[in-house]
């Protein structure tokens, strides 16, 4: 088991936490307003759980979850996430974010940005294109027939057979989709942002269903840049 560290401890954050914690692992979780202030998710994750700093979370983790609003990706601590895995979970929502112009051209991608901040990391796209209600309740064990797939992109294969092994803790499959510029094949408004996990596409409120990988697989395909 490893130690998951997570910066940002909002919905993503706390729900991956959960299945972390559930899975074997300790857990470091921070957010923009100090370590205080996650007492009761803590309590509620239990001992394998504890508060700190971004920065401390960043260097107590085997893994790094980075979840915070893309707008704020260059306050991630870079230094003590030199040589370590960085899984991304970021959405460009320009009108949480503002406009980025590199975005908004093409010319790069969200994941690509946090990877540049951190050249010296092994970024991995993930967690990003799946509702956080269905994240929650849409883990399996491994082998099951209702176990879903989760892409992962990422430019290191080591860090994404890393990244690939937590997500079979946790009770997901992972899908390679190659390098992190193809992080875009599953961002909003594309065909597996989403809509593939929802039973009901018009409600996502309504509960999950499986993606096996086949499925998954077919809706990046269909991904069309811009």
């Amino acid at each position: 088991m490893s130690t998951l560290g997570l910066i940002g401890s909002g919905h993503i954050g706390s729900t991956v936490a959960k299945l972390a914690v559930d899975a074997g692992h300790d857990v470091v979780l921070s957010n923009s307003r100090g370590p205080e202030t996650l007492a009761d998710l803590v309590a509620e994750l239990g001992p394998r759980a504890r508060a700190a700093t971004a920065a401390e979370a960043a260097a107590a983790g085997d893994l790094v979850v980075v979840t915070i609003p893309l707008k704020r990706y260059q306050q991630v601590p870079v230094e003590p996430l030199r040589g370590k895995v960085v899984i991304d979970t970021n959405n460009y929502y320009p009108q949480r974010d503002g406009q980025i112009p590199a975005l908004d051209d093409g010319s790069t991608t969200s994941s690509e940005l946090l990877a540049a901040h951190l050249p010296e990391s092994k970024v991995v796209k993930l967690f990003n294109n799946i509702y956080v209600d269905h994240l929650a309740t849409s883990a399996r064990p491994s082998g099951s027939p209702e176990r879903s797939t989760l892409p992962v992109a990422g430019d290191d294969p080591e860090a994404k057979a890393a990244v690939v092994a937590l997500l079979d803790s946790l009770g997901y499959d992972g899908l390679d989709v190659g390098p992190l510029a193809e992080g875009w094949r599953y961002q909003p408004g594309t065909p597996a942002y989403g809509v593939p996990y929802a039973r009901d596409p018009q409600d996502w409120g309504g509960g999950a269903q499986p993606v096996p990988a086949d499925t998954l697989r077919e809706a990046l395909e269909r991904a069309e840049r811009g």
